[in-house]
C-alpha cells in the first residue's frame, strides 16, 4: 500500500503555531498528522476510539514563569470639534 501524504491548507500546527506546515496520512488503522517544522505528530484511531495519551507539550503548557512588562493606560479623549448636540 502506498502512503500518500497531504499538506492540510489553512491548519496551524498546535506546538509551534505555524500555519500550513501540518501534513496527514492514513494507514489501515490509523489516521496521523505530523508537523514539517517542528516534528509534532498526532494520530487517532479511524473508528474514532482513541486512547489519550499524556498531555500534549505546547508553547502554553510549558514549565518556567512567565515575565509581562507593566501595562500602560490609554486615555482616550473625544475630539473638541465633534461634540453632539
Amino acid at each position: 500500500m502506498t502512503i500518500v501524504k497531504r499538506f492540510i491548507a489553512g491548519a496551524v500546527c498546535p506546538r509551534c503555531a505555524e500555519m500550513d506546515t501540518l501534513k496527514m496520512y492514513r494507514d489501515e488503522n490509523r489516521e496521523y498528522k505530523e508537523c514539517v517544522r517542528c516534528d509534532y505528530t498526532d494520530s487517532m484511531a479511524l473508528d474514532g476510539s482513541d486512547q489519550p495519551e499524556a498531555e500534549l507539550d505546547t508553547r502554553v503548557n510549558r514549565g518556567g514563569k512567565v515575565e509581562l512588562e507593566p501595562a500602560q493606560p490609554l486615555n482616550f479623549v473625544a475630539n473638541p470639534g465633534t461634540t453632539k448636540h
